[in-house]
């Protein structure tokens, strides 16, 4: 069974809740029926059940959960939530009843913190920035989390390294230029993120263009103290580098490079130094080793909210669904 087969049925046998917020555009209806007719979740649609019904016509939501805030019986009490949550930076009853009406995004994430769903996916439509915004205006980061991040699933066909081919890497889609500190933490999220997915022991390598001090430079003392930091915050945690990527996943080269560590050549998890080390890292791999990406995944939030690109399909909606139900997990 592939990673997303696994997840899928993780999913299934999870039986959450997600709320996918933009039912104007018709991949998230097409999507929303794929994961109703094969079980992955249950859906809740926010909108117009009269509208969205007529606009996917030929597609099955009869199972769906529609929640239409011209007349969802929990709106007051929503309203009053959302206005005590944000009253310090101002925000009134009468903003509140505003923003849940007419952003359904804010809508979808206040379901999710009340608990009537489990988690959201969004970003067919809407930007990352809005995404992201009414996520941690509403959910805010989880507890003992300095800052969310992101990561991707690779699946690597034909290859030895890592999980049997398989790979976490992190961030390659949302911090643009961590510090040390912001390093550190999203290395310990992203080895959550492996263990929670991919249900085997996170293997962390800090990359850099340096292994083990063999190149001085600013960006390379970055990881070394961001390295510090993760393992004093997690000992138990099996992480280590700085080290250059052959080091962190080729035994051969790892025993050469860093005969000392005890992951040197065997790492599942890719912590890269930047955004731009990150995104051109996948992309590499998922190009021209042809491997499977699964993300931008996020980590960090409270509760799973996970933004999808704007040229996304119906069925990479699907894919983020079922990853964020297993995320909504406690196993």
């Amino acid at each position: 069974m592939n990673f997303l087969e696994s997840i899928k049925q993780r999913a299934k046998a999870a039986g959450k809740t997600i709320v996918l917020p933009e039912t104007d555009d018709m991949r998230t209806l097409k999507a929303a029926d794929m994961i109703l007719r094969e079980e992955i979740a249950k859906i809740i649609l926010i909108g117009s059940k009269d509208e969205t019904l007529a606009k996917a016509d030929g597609l099955d939501l009869t199972k769906a959960i529609f929640i239409d805030p011209a007349n969802y019986s929990e709106m007051e009490s929503l309203t009053a939530k959302l206005a005590d949550l944000r009253k310090e930076k101002g925000m009134t009853l009468e903003d509140a009843a505003a923003l849940l009406k007419n952003d359904s995004l804010y809508l979808g994430c206040m379901l999710v913190k009340e608990g009537i769903a489990d988690g959201m996916v969004a970003g067919a439509v809407n930007s990352t920035a809005n995404v992201m915004r009414a996520s941690l205006q509403i959910l805010k980061t989880a507890p003992g989390v300095k800052l969310v991040s992101s990561f991707f699933v690779m699946v690597v066909p034909d290859c030895a390294y890592g999980e049997n081919g398989v790979f976490l890497f992190s961030d390659s889609g949302l911090v643009q230029n961590p510090n040390a500190e912001e390093l550190s933490a999203i290395a310990q999220s992203a080895a959550q993120s492996f263990k929670k997915l991919v249900q085997a022991e996170p293997k962390v390598a800090m990359l850099s263009h340096s292994t083990k001090g063999s190149a001085k430079h600013p960006d390379v003392d970055k990881v070394i103290e961001a390295t510090r930091l993760a393992k004093e915050a997690a000992p138990d945690l099996l992480l280590d580098g700085e080290f250059q990527l052959d080091a962190a996943i080729v035994p051969e080269i790892g025993k050469q490079k860093a005969p000392d560590s005890p992951i040197a050549g065997y790492a599942n998890v890719l912590i890269f130094p930047d955004l731009d080390a990150g995104n051109i890292g996948y992309k590499l791999v998922e190009r021209l080793a042809k491997a499977e990406a699964y993300g931008p995944i996020t980590q960090g939030i409270a509760k799973p909210v996970n933004d999808l690109s704007r040229g996304c399909t119906a069925e990479d909606i699907v894919g983020v669904t079922a990853i964020t139900a297993v995320q909504a997990t406690n196993d």
